[in-house]
């Protein structure tokens, strides 16, 4: 039974909400209705594959915030890939007009990214539908019968998406609250194996990676927040959602500084037992959660860690934090049920100009030269196939905006379709004249692409692979001769995309990375004006979502600088430089978060520190922003040494000039990345 509930949550916890598994029955039950409605009608098995395609595409690539936009989207997806599919069959009757068309293509469909999830997703079903009416060599007689194909599979994802597998907020908010606890279960045994096991690497890993699928999960809860509960609710719900990650970071730093002191073994063993007693605790239905607040384990808990001692002992420190976590949590749990709340409505974001010159445009670019050299390497490989390379070209390209990034992109494809390979040639031969399991297995590839699709591209390419060697096999062409012509016009995909990413106007990880951060560092500096405003009570107003938006700015640096901490980079002094400049963000990121959640009007006013906390906090900003831009001529203040405790008594008040006194302690960490010096500041 302990097996079972820890697998249980496990899956949980790596799919919050269950909406990645939604996602791959979504798309495995629009391929069966839309072949099961053109079965009636005796098409070749070509057209009914051009349906089931359209059926895929559309539940894996339209994912519109709301069904209205959902369903205008799946209107143009139609229209796009109806033009798609004709031109597609005219140029296979007059090459090489296709190979000039499907590399045009992917100009289009790579500058579509700039437009948000709906460019994205018109690009991408225009793109495939292009590619695989080549893969199945369609011709314009074919034309009528693969437009009813595609309108049938666009309905049947309609019919799926709207009806069969519709949207319940409500329950997808209970089960991403469910993947909560999950995650959170998962820090408090990654502390507890971290204080076990004395501190080792490992262990430190496994911590850091526990507290960042919680981060992603708070994200994933305030996304949906606003769907499920009242408008008035969402402002108090975050900020409660700040204060349990807040907390749980806190947990995981008191654990690491626990183990640096001198424990007796008895006292370690007693902090184990109270992080076992916490995660026992953890119901893992969130609507009985409140119940644990009247268990006298919980009470007990928040003695131990409440308790004044005139001669404190070792450990004492992460007591109080796992109390501190224990409260946030339920009430973290019991806004989501009931409290209210008044929130200031959101921006309406920016919009981007429809044509403009800016990364995704160089990477268009970049995509079209990178296009053309494949259709020359890949017909070299073979004639017929061609078309895998631009396929390649193409995948390495969607939301890639660096030469690091293509080139790891590339190289996870590359490892894909060479594992795919293998897993092909094993499910062709076992299902060898059954058409049934063929499909089944066809099925279930489709369903492990979509769900892995958002975890792990090389897990996706196998999936993608393997299912296409049992497409062959299906249509009577697989050999192995095929899938390694499949794995030769990959590594030309691969080989061409860093090629022209790197030679065409080429976007070093860098100076995105630069950019990036220059955008921390304004959104801080935007954070600053407003906290400093609130805390000395002239404005009241929210830096919840300015912190979310700092937060959100930090995670477009991860994903920026993962070329740089990538295994794959062999440069040991590039991946720490990229670690360095990470964790400090992320530090930086905390703090802010940490002011937002105890922050209120007024609560420093007249505090002549906080005036100089701040007033140093923006001037060092203000040095970074010259230093990521490369014309930095002033130094870094240092803080002048004065103890905030002697400065203010207040708990909270304290608590919150701390924090940005660790702020600007990370803003001098990341000045180190950009080689800045730092001097005292004058007294």
């Amino acid at each position: 039974m302990k097996l079972w509930d820890s697998t249980r949550d496990r899956l949980v916890a790596s799919d919050p909400g269950f909406v990645r598994l939604k996602l791959g029955l979504s798309a495995v039950l629009g391929i069966v209705l839309s072949v099961l409605a053109l079965l009636p009608l005796h098409q070749p098995l070509t057209i009914m594959l051009v349906g089931a395609i359209a059926a895929m595409m559309a539940a894996f690539t339209v994912g519109d915030a709301t069904p209205r936009k959902q369903a205008v989207t799946l209107l143009l997806a139609l229209v796009v890939g109806a033009i798609s599919l004709t031109v597609a069959s005219l140029g296979t009757a007059v090459p090489p007009l296709d190979s000039i068309l499907f590399v045009l293509l992917i100009f289009v469909a790579v500058y579509a990214q700039r437009f948000g999830s709906r460019g994205i997703a018109l690009g991408s079903v225009g793109f495939f539908l292009f590619f695989f009416a080549m893969f199945l060599q369609t011709h314009l007689r074919q034309v009528p019968s693969l437009l009813l194909a595609l309108t049938v599979g666009i309905a049947a994802n309609a019919l799926v998406r709207f009806v069969l597998l519709r949207r319940r907020p409500d329950a997808e908010f209970l089960r991403i609250r469910r993947a909560f606890r999950a995650r959170l279960g998962a820090v408090v045994r990654a502390a507890e194996a971290y204080l076990a096991a004395g501190g080792t690497e490992r262990a430190r890993k496994q911590l850091r990676t526990a507290n960042s699928r919680l981060h992603e999960c708070v994200l994933l809860i305030e996304d949906t927040a606003p769907d499920v509960i009242d408008e008035q609710d969402v402002g108090l719900l975050r900020r409660r959602a700040i204060e349990v990650e807040l907390a749980v970071q806190w947990l995981s730093i008191t654990t690491q500084r626990t183990v640096t002191e001198d424990l007796a073994p008895e006292n370690r063993d007693k902090l184990i037992a109270s992080l076992q007693r916490f995660h026992a605790l953890i119901e893992r239905d969130p609507r009985d959660l409140p119940l644990i607040s009247e268990t006298g384990e919980f009470s007990k808990m928040l003695v131990e860690g409440s308790r004044i001692d005139d001669h404190p002992e070792p450990g004492d420190e992460l007591r109080r934090s796992l109390a501190e976590l224990a409260l946030a949590d339920v009430k973290a749990q019991r806004v989501a049920e009931h409290d209210k709340s008044d929130v200031d409505p959101e921006e309406e974001p920016e919009k981007k100009p429809a044509f403009t010159y800016d990364n995704q445009t160089r990477s268009a670019i970049q995509a079209v030269v990178g296009g053309g050299l494949a259709v020359i390497g890949g017909a070299l490989v073979s004639q017929q196939r061609w078309y895998w390379a631009v396929l390649t070209v193409f995948v390495v390209f969607i939301g890639s905006s660096t030469a690091g990034a293509t080139f790891v992109k590339g190289a996870r494809r590359l490892g894909g379709t060479l594992i795919g390979i293998i897993g092909g040639v094993l499910l062709a031969t076992l299902v060898t004249g059954s058409t049934g399991a063929t499909l089944a297995l066809i099925l279930v590839c489709v369903f492990g692409m979509v769900y892995m699709s958002r975890v792990s591209q090389v897990i996706m390419a196998f999936f993608v692979t393997a299912m296409l060697g049992l497409l062959y096999s299906l249509l009577g062409t697989f050999s192995l001769e095929v899938l390694w012509i499949r794995l030769a016009e990959t590594a030309v995909g691969a080989a061409a995309g860093i090629l022209a990413a790197v030679v065409i106007v080429p976007v070093r990880t860098r100076s995105v990375m630069l950019d990036d951060t220059a955008t921390v560092l304004e959104e801080l500096r935007d954070f600053l004006d407003h906290a400093v405003k609130l805390l000395s009570g002239s404005e009241n107003v929210n830096i919840i979502e300015l912190s979310r938006d700092l937060d959100r700015a930090v995670e477009k640096v991860r994903a920026t600088i993962e070329p740089l901490t990538h295994p794959i980079n062999f440069r040991s002094a590039r991946r720490d430089y990229g670690w360095h400049v990470l964790t400090a963000l992320e530090t930086i990121a905390f703090r802010a978060r940490h002011v937002a959640a105890r922050s209120q009007p007024g609560l420093l006013a007249g505090e002549d520190r906080f005036l100089l906390f701040a007033g140093r906090i923006d001037r060092n900003i203000g040095v970074l922003l010259d230093a990521v831009g490369e014309t930095a001529h002033d130094k870094l203040v240092l803080d002048d040494g004065t103890p905030v405790s002697d400065a203010i008594v207040d708990a909270q008040a304290r608590s919150v000039l701390s924090s940005l006194g660790q702020l600007d302690s990370a803003l001098i960490a990341l000045g180190r990345a950009f080689d800045l010096e730092a001097v005292p500041r004058p007294s």
